[in-house]
């Protein structure tokens, strides 16, 4: 993938209510080696050269300008406000894409995946040359990110609720990028799913990774 062409954006998912998540404060702000669980799912996709927009709320806004430009985020009501916007991943989804209308594509994904690697997001954006969806897969299951064309903008725009990318994988053709990336699975829904996660070793190899392009200036 040359650094000179048009690539895919990346959209981070950090607006959720986290609602299986039982422990003190929002689960994307927990501590995950030196930095939080939001910060370092960011410095991967930073890391891999790949543009980006995180999709959040207000209480998570610091945390992710700590890695990203202000100009990458998209800030939303919170889940269970009295906005009458339907919020929820699909909401999520359509404002990321939305930010980013004149792109070749989007990565979706979510931002309680810390351990996902720079040249796995690469490597799903590649895919999408192939075909209008890609994602992810470890030893044949399915995982994130997960990649959209620009041919679909208009029906991703249009998402809303709890509607996520299920309908687009079963819809149109998906070109599985098998990777040797077990953090394309691992995402933190419970206390019990950080805690794992944290015992994995936070500090990953690809933190000296050589990026496609200059991270974005936070």
């Amino acid at each position: 993938m040359s650094p000179t062409r048009s690539l895919p954006t990346v959209v981070v998912l950090a607006a959720g209510g986290g609602v299986r998540y039982k422990g003190t404060g929002p689960k994307l702000a927990q501590a995950f080696g030196a930095a939080s669980v939001l910060s370092h799912t960011l410095d991967a996709v930073v890391s891999s050269g790949l543009p980006l927009v995180v999709v959040t709320v207000a209480s998570l806004v610091e945390v992710a300008r700590s890695v990203v430009a202000s100009r990458d985020i998209v800030l939303l009501p919170p889940v269970g406000s009295a906005s009458r916007e339907p919020l929820g991943e699909g909401f999520s989804i359509a404002a990321g894409v939305g930010a980013r209308p004149h792109v070749p594509g989007w990565l979706i994904l979510p931002g309680d995946m810390p351990l996902v690697r720079p040249e796995t997001l690469r490597a799903v954006a590649r895919a999408l040359d192939a075909a209008p969806v890609a994602y992810a897969q470890y030893r044949g299951r399915q995982g994130f990110p997960v990649g959209l064309s620009a041919e679909l903008y208009s029906e991703l725009v249009l998402l809303s609720g709890d509607e996520g990318l299920r309908r687009m994988l079963v819809r149109y053709p998906s070109n599985p990028v098998e990777v040797s990336d077990p953090g394309v699975l691992d995402d933190i829904n419970t206390t019990a799913d950080l805690e794992r996660l944290r015992l994995s070793g936070p500090v990953m190899a690809w933190q000296q990774s050589v990026p496609l392009g200059q991270p974005n200036e936070a």
